[in-house]
């Protein structure tokens, strides 16, 4: 939350146990009040009905483990990446065994988009896991590479 920008004060009812359990909470994770806190959680469901709701732009990560030795996938995994290089900003990639990688993929676009981006990878034979996470926070924009 931005320090400059004007608070306001609401009020709410809690059943006892539900305070007792937001108290818990704050304490374990370290938050300096119950406001902190309910403004995290408001902020999470925001950004997740955002991610969700429409065409937003939102950036955010894909994450994948896929098993490099199926023949073919890595080139369709990176046919992919430049298909939608206007919304793939980086990747990285780490060999986790001698079959498997995790590959982490900086995107950033429409969300709608993004959902359908991140099917398209995940829903590929020998991607073990796949998850995408995003959120409302974008980079500096990235201009669209020219027309060729």
């Amino acid at each position: 939350m931005n320090k400059k920008e004007p608070l306001s004060r609401i009020s709410i009812s809690l059943p006892e146990s539900l305070l007792g359990g937001l108290d818990e909470m704050v304490a374990r994770r370290g938050f300096d009040s119950r406001s902190q806190a309910v403004c995290d959680m408001i902020n999470r469901d925001i950004n997740e009905h955002r991610s969700q709701s429409g065409d937003e732009v939102m950036t955010g990560t894909l994450n994948l483990v896929y098993n490099h030795s199926i023949p073919g996938l890595h080139k369709k995994l990176y046919d992919l990446q430049y298909k939608y290089i206007d919304e793939v900003i980086s990747n990285l990639s780490v060999n986790l065994t001698d079959t498997h990688t995790l590959a982490v993929l900086l995107v950033q676009g429409p969300a709608d988009r993004l959902r359908m981006i991140g099917d398209q990878m995940i829903s590929l034979r020998g991607v073990a896991h796949g998850k995408l996470l995003l959120n409302s926070y974008l980079i500096p924009p990235i201009h669209p590479l020219p027309e060729s």
